[in-house]
C-alpha cells in the first residue's frame, strides 16, 4: 500500500474529507493519552503490592518496557498468597480489561496510516509478520470507517472506566499514591 498524498490546504469542497482526517487524528491521540495515563497506574499496584515507595515502583514500571511485562509482574505480584483474595480479584479484574485494550491500542500504535484527501478514505495497514506453515502473511489492510471511529471511541470509554477502577484500589487497599 501505498501513502496517499495529502494536502495542505482545504478548499469548500475538501472541508469535510480534511475533517475526517482531524478526527481519526483527535480520537487516536484521545485513545494515546487515556492509554498512556491508566498504564501509569499500574506504578500505584506495584508499590502497594510489593511494598515499595511510589519512588521505587516508578523505576520498576520504567525498567519493564512493555505493556505486557508490566501487567504480568502486576498479575503475578497480586497471585502472591499474601495478597488478599479480594483485593487479588479486584485487581486481575482490571488488569484483565486493560490487557483486552490492549489489542485494539497496540493496532493503532503498529500500523501505517494511509489518508486519500480527495475521498476522505483512511486505511491502516498492519505492520505485523503472521506465520503459518507454508507461507507468510504481512501487511494486513482494513478500512478506518465510522464502524471502527466508534470502537476507537468505545476502548476510550472503557480505559476511563479502568482508571477508575485503578484509582478505587489504590484507595481501598491504601497504595502508595
Amino acid at each position: 500500500m501505498h501513502a496517499a498524498r495529502t494536502t495542505t490546504t482545504a478548499t469548500p469542497q475538501s472541508e469535510p474529507r480534511t475533517d475526517r482526517f482531524h478526527d481519526v487524528l483527535l480520537l487516536l491521540g484521545q485513545l494515546n493519552y487515556t492509554w498512556t495515563n491508566t498504564e501509569s497506574l499500574l506504578i500505584h499496584m506495584i508499590a502497594g503490592l510489593a511494598k515499595v515507595d511510589k519512588e521505587t515502583a516508578i523505576v520498576i514500571f520504567l525498567t519493564l518496557n512493555t505493556t505486557r511485562a508490566r501487567i504480568d509482574i502486576v498479575e503475578r505480584l497480586t497471585k502472591m498468597q499474601k495478597t488478599p483474595a479480594v483485593c487479588r480479584r479486584d485487581i486481575l479484574e482490571a488488569t484483565r480489561r486493560l490487557s483486552e485494550e490492549a489489542k485494539l491500542r497496540n493496532k493503532y500504535n503498529h500500523c501505517i496510516y494511509s489518508f486519500d484527501p480527495d475521498s476522505g478514505r483512511g486505511l491502516t495497514q498492519s505492520m505485523r509478520i503472521f506465520d503459518s506453515r507454508e507461507e507468510i502473511k504481512y501487511g494486513k489492510i482494513e478500512e478506518l470507517d465510522d464502524r471502527e471511529m466508534r470502537r476507537i471511541s468505545e476502548s476510550i470509554r472503557s480505559l476511563g472506566e479502568i482508571n477508575r477502577m485503578f484509582w478505587a484500589i489504590t484507595d481501598r487497599y491504601e497504595f502508595p499514591r
